[in-house]
């Protein structure tokens, strides 16, 4: 029992120090440092309230240790004997650890989208996922700010992976660190992506900034987590998508290059 409080410590204490060391510098570089410099990559105009900043860290503290929780759960506890983490690098080929990082996300993306949209179902809405929505104007500290409830089911994603996919604790913490990494752009409140995004095959897949922020102004549409694939088979992406993040870029870049050669100017 000792060891299992030891473990959740430290993975609290890990998770507290990755989601102010990346969420901190994203909001310290966006909203205060270099504020005025992107003012043209702000989605939304209004400005979020300094009380909402401190709402979305209150709540991301009880995330945090709930994600420690879970982690201490399947890594440490009688529990991993029935995973299929494995500790031995030579137990897979090499290639196998970024393959199944690639994979986990995946899975993960899949695993999110239908919880998501369960999330909306009025009645669990009320209860749970309202917490997250009240971010609706979402800051990097928003990239935790969940209900309990939510929490469990936000973390559960890695009992998933640890019983359907062989993976070394060092692609897990690959997974954790990406995934959020990657939370935390979703939830940024400014669209950082180059302009020849728009016209690459990347934009037809992954989401952007501006996809996840939709989500949050209008409340329903836009359920993935980092790719448009789902909300483009089950037909949820937001009809004005594209139409919002082609605002953003206009501002940020005038006229667009399209196919190469013809200059599209955006409305």
């Amino acid at each position: 029992m000792k060891d299992l409080i030891l473990e959740t410590a430290k993975a609290f204490g890990f998770t507290l120090v990755r989601y102010f060391f990346i969420a901190g510098i994203s909001f310290f570089l966006f909203y205060r440092l270099l504020s005025l410099k992107f003012v043209a990559n702000k989605i939304q105009s209004r400005k979020a309230k300094a009380e909402d900043f401190i709402l979305e860290v209150k709540n991301s503290l009880v995330s945090a240790f709930i994600f420690s929780l879970i982690g201490v759960a399947v890594m440490f506890s009688p529990i991993t004997k029935a995973t299929l983490i494995y500790h031995d690098l030579d137990a897979y080929p090499l290639w196998w650890l970024p393959i199944s990082v690639i994979l986990s996300l995946i899975i993960h993306d899949t695993y999110f989208y239908w919880m998501h949209r369960l999330l909306h179902h009025k009645k669990i809405f009320r209860i749970a996922h309202v917490v997250h929505h009240r971010s609706t104007n979402p800051s990097p500290w928003a990239s935790y700010s969940f209900h309990i409830l939510e929490s469990l089911t936000e973390g559960g994603v890695l009992i998933v992976l640890a019983f359907v996919l062989p993976m070394h604790p060092l692609a897990i913490f690959l997974f954790i660190l990406l995934g959020f990494i990657i939370n935390v752009y979703g939830l940024l409140g400014y669209e950082i992506m180059p302009r020849s995004f728009r016209y690459s095959f990347f934009f037809e897949v992954f989401n952007s900034s501006v996809h996840h922020n939709l989500h949050h102004s209008k409340f329903k549409g836009n359920y993935g987590l980092y790719f448009r694939t789902w909300d483009r088979i089950c037909g949820t992406e937001h009809p004005d998508y594209v139409k919002e993040y082609d605002k953003v870029q206009q501002r940020r870049f005038g006229q667009v290059s399209g196919d190469g050669a013809e200059e599209v100017l955006l409305s």
